[in-house]
């Protein structure tokens, strides 16, 4: 598949459970299902949206492996956590769930680049790693977002690798990985320091791992963050 295609799959029609997962997002965050209280059952939501059970069902999976949800055995689903409503505003309508994939793609992605920059990283190499670390850290001590500044952290250790395919993928969902980054670095922002300093220790246990050419440590360290991101949107009022 060419570029044109990749780009085209990426962007194909949100499946209806999507669409209902995202509602179902939206009602949590803004109050309309409040945390702790149960939601109504799967056929009541089926009518409530106009769906068919199974369309329903496959939706509250996805809600429980994001953990805004728990079932509780005999007693239905209850909402676990409230996410913040400037996520819905931060992502284009439709797309909540392909965000979420995009993240699960990026764990195994970018974990396996950091293992290889770990083995492959030259003297270039370094000193971009380490320039994109500090124009983090300073984007962390004036209070600015740095999503850009992150993009060219996770470039530089693409570019590390050695391997053009690690950079030409970054090229293609550059749209995705902005999105993403936007989104959980304007989280944070929120946040406590103490929340914001936690994310940057992740980076720099990253270009530690990796300047160290320990590779399964930079793997797992990347595998770490990237899932932690995740995770992030949708830590907002009881998370």
């Amino acid at each position: 598949m060419n570029q044109s295609g990749v780009i085209a799959a990426a962007k194909a029609e949100p499946r209806f459970s999507d669409i209902i997962y995202e509602k179902i997002v939206g009602m949590i965050a803004d109050g309309r299902f409040p945390i702790n209280e149960r939601l109504p059952s799967e056929p009541n939501l089926a009518v409530m949206f106009g769906a068919s059970r199974p369309v329903v069902r496959e939706a509250l999976e996805r809600l429980r492996r994001d953990q805004l949800i728990v079932s509780r055995k005999g007693s239905g689903s209850y909402v676990r956590q409230r996410p913040d409503s400037s996520v819905l505003k931060q992502v284009p309508v439709g797309s909540l769930a392909d965000v979420q994939r995009f993240f699960e793609f990026r764990a195994g992605l970018e974990a396996e680049a950091a293992g290889l920059a770990a083995r492959n990283w030259q003297a270039n190499d370094r000193i971009r790693i380490l320039s994109a670390l500090a124009a983090l850290e300073h984007c962390l001590e004036i209070g600015e977002l740095g999503a850009e500044e992150d993009q060219y952290l996770h470039d530089a250790i693409a570019a590390a690798t050695g391997n053009q395919f690690h950079v030409t993928v970054r090229d293609w969902f550059r749209p995705h990985f902005s999105i993403g980054m936007s989104v959980t670095r304007s989280l944070s922002l929120k946040r406590t320091p103490l929340h914001v300093r936690h994310v940057q220790d992740e980076h720099q246990a990253i270009v530690e791992a990796i300047l160290a050419r320990r590779e399964t440590a930079a793997h797992d360290a990347m595998k770490n963050h990237i899932l932690n991101a995740r995770a992030r949107m949708f830590q907002g009022v009881g998370g």
